[in-house]
C-alpha cells in the first residue's frame, strides 16, 4: 500500500508540472549564443565580387543565362553599364548598356543565391579580333579589354608583326593612346650597326696687297695717305714676313701670303642595339656657352639708388664631335629596317660671337660647322650603303684698291689687294647593319693585349715607348713571319 501511495503522487505531481508550463506559456530556456535578437550574433555575407563570376560583355551585346533553380529576385548594382531581364522563370538576358562595370545578383523565392556576375562592359571587339586572325592568321595574339581602351596580349617570333598588330588595332581604334601593347616577342634579335664616316676638307688662301703710307706735298700742301688691305673674303691678313721698302716719304709694305691645308677626318664607330630599341654615340665633347646674363643690385635703403654689382653668366654646354643615333628593326628574312641619324661637327671661327660684358671684358663664342644626315632605310645583314655623299666646292674672290689708280696696267697693282680663297669638302658616310650574336670573352681582343713598357734603358737610349711582343695564342705556330711582329709604337 506504501509503494502504491508514492506512485500515484509522483504522477501527480508529474501532471500537475506539466499542466502549470502549459498554462504559463514559459518553454525551457535557449542556447545564449544563438538567441533571437543577440547582438552577438554573426552576420553573413551572402554575395560579393569575390564569390562572383566575371562576365566580359560589348556595348550593345547580350549574353543568355540558365539558372538551376526559379529567379523571384534579381539585384542589379547600376542599370546605367548593364541591364538583366527575366525571360521565364529559370531563364534571364544580361545586356550591355555602356562602358563601365557593375554585378547582378539573382536569388529564388526563399532568398537564397541562385548566381552571381561581376559584369565588365566594355567596347565591342569582334571586329578587332576578326580583323586581326585575318590579316595575320596562325598567330597568338588575344584581344581584351579594359575599360574604352584594349590590351593586345600573346607571343609572335619578330618585333614586326607585333607592329603589324599594333597598326591593325589603331585603325579600329579612335585613339591608339588606348591601345595597351603587351605582346611579347620571342628571340629578340639584335643588330650591329657600323657607321663609317669619312671626310676630307682642302683649303686655299691666297693675299696679295701693298700697303702703302707717306706724304706728297708741293709748296705748303702736304698730303697724307694710307692703303691698307682690308682682305674681307678671309677675314684678316695671314701673318707672315712682310717686305717693306722705302722712297723719301713713301713707305711700300708688301703683303703676300698663301696658304694650302688639308683636313682628314676619319670616325667609325659601331653600336650594338636590340632590335627596336634606340642606341647613341658621341666621340667629340662639349663647349660651353651662356645661356643668360644676370647682375647682382645694391640699393641705398637712405637715399633709394641702386648700383649695379657683379655680373655673372649662366652657362649651358653643347656638344660637338661625331654623332650616331640609330633604331633598328628585323624584319622577316633577315631584312633590317634602319632608322639612323648620324652627324660631325666641329668648332669653327667663322661664324663666332663676341660678346662685351659690362666690366669692359669680352666673351668670345665660337660657332659650329656641322654636318648632319638622317633617313630610314632598309638593308639586309651584312649589306652596306652610302647614306650621305657629299662634294662641295666653294670659291671666293675678291679685288679691293683705289678707284681710277687701280685700273692702271702696271702702277695699278700698288694700290689693289687680291684676296683669293677655294674651299672643298668630300664627305661620305657609310652604313652597314648586321645581325648579331652573343660571343665569348675570350674571342675579343684588347687594344692593350700584351702591351709592356720598355724598360728605363731602352727609352732612355733608344727612345722606346713600348717593347716589341706578340699576343699570346692568337698567332698560329705554323706560320712563320720575317721581321718582329707585334705591336709598334713610334
Amino acid at each position: 500500500m506504501g509503494n502504491t501511495s508514492l506512485i500515484r503522487t509522483a504522477l501527480l505531481l508529474a501532471l500537475l508540472t506539466a499542466f502549470g508550463l502549459a498554462a504559463t506559456g514559459h518553454a525551457p530556456a535557449a542556447d545564449p549564443g544563438t538567441a533571437v535578437g543577440d547582438p552577438r550574433a554573426p552576420i553573413t555575407v551572402v554575395g560579393s565580387e569575390a564569390s562572383s563570376q566575371f562576365l566580359p560583355l560589348g556595348v550593345g551585346k547580350s549574353v543568355v543565362i540558365d539558372l538551376p533553380r526559379d529567379i523571384k529576385d534579381v539585384l542589379v548594382g547600376d542599370p546605367t553599364f548593364a541591364n538583366a531581364v527575366i525571360r521565364s522563370t529559370r531563364r534571364a538576358y544580361i545586356i550591355g548598356v555602356k562602358i563601365g562595370q557593375t554585378s547582378v545578383y539573382f536569388f529564388d523565392a526563399e532568398g537564397r543565391q541562385i548566381g552571381a556576375f561581376d559584369v565588365a562592359v566594355t567596347r565591342d571587339l569582334n571586329g578587332v579580333r576578326a580583323a586581326l586572325k585575318q590579316a595575320l592568321p596562325g598567330l597568338d595574339i588575344h584581344v581584351e579589354g579594359v575599360g574604352d581602351g584594349i590590351v593586345l596580349t600573346g607571343n609572335v617570333s619578330t618585333p614586326i608583326e607585333a607592329q603589324q598588330a599594333f597598326d591593325i588595332a589603331s585603325r579600329l581604334v579612335d585613339d591608339n593612346k588606348k591601345i595597351v601593347n603587351g605582346i611579347a616577342v620571342h628571340g629578340r634579335d639584335q643588330v650591329m650597326l657600323k657607321v663609317t664616316v669619312a671626310e676630307v676638307q682642302r683649303q686655299v688662301v691666297k693675299q696679295l696687297g701693298i700697303n702703302l703710307s707717306g706724304t706728297a706735298g708741293f709748296g705748303t700742301s702736304v698730303v697724307n695717305f694710307n692703303n691698307s688691305p682690308p682682305f674681307p673674303v678671309y677675314g684678316q691678313p695671314l701673318y707672315s714676313s712682310n717686305i717693306t721698302g722705302t722712297w723719301k716719304s713713301i713707305s711700300a709694305t708688301l703683303q703676300a701670303m698663301e696658304r694650302a691645308g688639308v683636313i682628314r677626318t676619319l670616325a667609325e664607330p659601331t653600336l650594338t642595339a636590340i632590335s627596336g630599341e634606340s642606341a647613341n654615340f658621341l666621340a667629340g665633347g662639349e663647349f660651353p656657352i651662356p645661356a643668360g646674363y644676370t647682375c647682382g643690385t645694391t640699393v641705398n635703403v637712405i637715399t633709394g639708388s641702386s648700383q649695379i654689382g657683379s655680373c655673372q653668366y649662366s652657362i649651358q654646354f653643347k656638344k660637338f664631335g661625331v654623332s650616331l643615333t640609330f633604331t633598328p628593326v628585323v624584319m622577316a628574312e633577315g631584312r633590317i629596317s634602319l632608322r639612323v641619324m648620324t652627324e660631325v661637327s666641329e668648332l669653327s671661327t667663322e661664324n663666332q660671337l663676341t660678346l662685351v660684358q659690362a666690366e669692359g671684358t669680352s666673351l668670345t663664342i665660337p660657332g659650329i660647322r656641322t654636318r648632319r644626315a638622317e633617313t630610314t632605310v632598309e638593308l639586309p645583314s651584312g649589306g652596306s650603303l652610302a647614306m650621305a655623299g657629299m662634294i662641295q666646292e666653294q670659291t671666293k674672290q675678291q679685288i679691293n684698291g683705289i678707284p681710277g689708280l687701280m685700273q692702271l696696267p702696271i702702277l695699278g697693282t700698288l694700290f689693289k689687294s687680291r684676296d683669293y680663297i677655294n674651299q672643298q669638302t668630300e664627305l661620305v658616310v657609310l652604313v652597314t647593319p648586321y645581325v648579331v650574336r652573343a660571343v665569348a670573352q675570350k674571342e675579343l681582343s684588347r687594344p692593350d693585349d700584351g702591351y709592356a713598357d720598355a724598360s728605363d734603358p731602352a727609352s732612355i737610349l733608344l727612345g722606346k715607348f713600348n717593347r716589341i711582343y706578340g699576343v699570346a695564342g692568337r698567332a698560329d705556330a705554323s706560320v712563320t713571319y720575317h721581321g718582329q711582329p707585334g705591336f709598334i709604337l713610334d
